[in-house]
């Protein structure tokens, strides 16, 4: 309800104004990744201090409900629940760019798409090799160094490249979003082992009444999350990774306004009603939770590498398992995309955008190779989580990531500085 008409106009709005800035910071690149950051130095903080056994204790403790198979350690719900609502969201992306999108122009969404390809190939190829010999327990781990963590590459994106034309984020995004949609089917389908038929057939009841309910227009929590939380366990208890199920999820809602399943957003210049799509609306408010709290937590439990000093480190660092991880996220990503970019753009018909440069490129390829997020969850599924093996992986990724997230900001402030500078002083400078 409206507030009355005696109170002031300012007490009216500023709520809204509040909760809109709110939000605004809540999505900033920025704020994604600098969250990241934190939870990931504070886990590597607590497991190589004092207060490591604490750390331990609380990332192992298990509860839930054993005869639905969900007594999980506290770090298992964080990877297979937390993150299911970072990928409902990506899923939820991903339906608006093949829908209304970038990716809804073929040739304009070939070269990033192809890119994201060939970003998946190529670090792949590099683990393999490196590993050929080491057995095919190892050889597990091929798709670790294949994913581009949206979160951290767009942030650093954002902090070094004010100056950098606005279609080099496009490409980054739509690559990014689609090596989301290829680590979600790697996960799919080489990481679960065994699939209970009848659970993943239960799963369909639930996820048919969500559709029916969106598609409806229906959006009261009390309705949609047990169906989603319903999808959730069901896919969980059959063996697919549960985080599917958030993808699943946000596959069925609409992403155009319809009569029933719409948003008012304000009004045109008529004073005409503007509407968007369930889409837009779920990702806007379920993006924050997914910023704020599901990818934090998740790096928190799933980052806490004990290090073991020096001999620690040098023993990971020359185990082929962590070779193999930092030479594919810095050297594999940008070969890839790079190699798979430049080929393709000599074909007529698909063009890069007049507006970027292969020096921009090159810096945003490397951004690229940080992984972080889906490869930390992709390593604990290749070796278990907590083996030594999987500490390795942490150690890989952390240290892969870092490189190619300093290496490509160094090239892009670079670039950035040259742009400015081409620009000439900003008003008011």
């Amino acid at each position: 309800m409206s507030p009355s008409s005696s109170s002031p106009a300012r007490f009216r709005l500023a709520p809204h104004e509040l909760w809109r800035g709110i939000r605004s910071t809540a999505r900033s690149d920025v704020l994604g990744g600098g969250l990241l950051l934190t939870a990931t130095l504070a886990a590597l903080i607590l497991a190589n201090s004092p207060a490591a056994p604490w750390y331990e204790a609380v990332r192992d403790f298990r509860f839930g409900i054993p005869e639905w198979h969900l007594e999980l350690s506290v770090g298992a719900w964080a990877a297979d629940g937390l993150l299911a609502v970072f990928f409902f969201v990506v899923g939820l992306e991903l339906k608006e760019e093949f829908v209304a999108g970038r990716l809804r122009d073929p040739r304009r969404a070939a070269l990033p798409i192809a890119a994201a390809v060939g970003g998946v190939i190529v670090p792949a190829l590099f683990f393999v090799a490196i590993n050929a010999t080491s057995g095919a327990e190892v050889l597990r781990g091929w798709a670790i160094p294949t994913a581009t963590d949206i979160a951290f590459a767009i942030a650093v994106l954002a902090v070094v490249g004010r100056f950098l034309p606005p279609a080099l984020r496009v490409f980054l995004l739509t690559l990014a979003i689609i090596d989301d949609l290829i680590a979600i089917t790697i996960i799919a389908t080489f990481y679960t082992e065994t699939i209970s038929f009848p659970w993943l057939i239960l799963a369909l009841l639930p996820l048919a009444g969500f559709a029916l309910a969106v598609q409806n227009g229906i959006r009261s929590w009390w309705i949609l999350l047990p169906l989603a939380l319903a999808v959730w366990a069901f896919v969980h208890a059959s063996g697919v990774h549960a985080t599917v199920a958030g993808v699943l999820l946000g596959f069925m809602v609409p992403v155009r306004p319809t009569a029933r399943a719409r948003v008012r957003t304000g009004t045109d210049t008529d004073g005409a009603p503007v509407y968007d799509g369930l889409a837009a609306h779920f990702a806007d408010r379920w993006g924050i939770v997914a910023t704020l709290v599901a990818v934090p937590v998740f790096a928190f439990f799933a980052a806490g590498v004990e290090i073991g000093g020096v001999d620690g480190l040098v023993s990971a660092l020359t185990d082929p398992i962590t070779i193999g991880i930092v030479v594919g996220l810095v050297l594999g990503k940008p070969v890839g995309v790079l190699l798979t970019t430049f080929l393709l753009s000599r074909v007529p018909a698909l063009r890069l955008d007049e507006t970027l440069r292969w020096p921009d490129l090159a810096g945003m390829s490397l951004l690229a190779g940080i992984g972080f997020t889906v490869s930390l969850l992709v390593g604990e599924l290749a070796y278990g989580s907590s083996s030594v093996a999987d500490d390795h992986v942490k150690i890989g990724v952390l240290v892969g990531s870092l490189v190619a997230a300093v290496l490509g900001g160094f090239v892009l402030a670079a670039r950035s500085r040259r742009a400015r500078a081409e620009v000439g002083p900003l008003p008011g400078s």
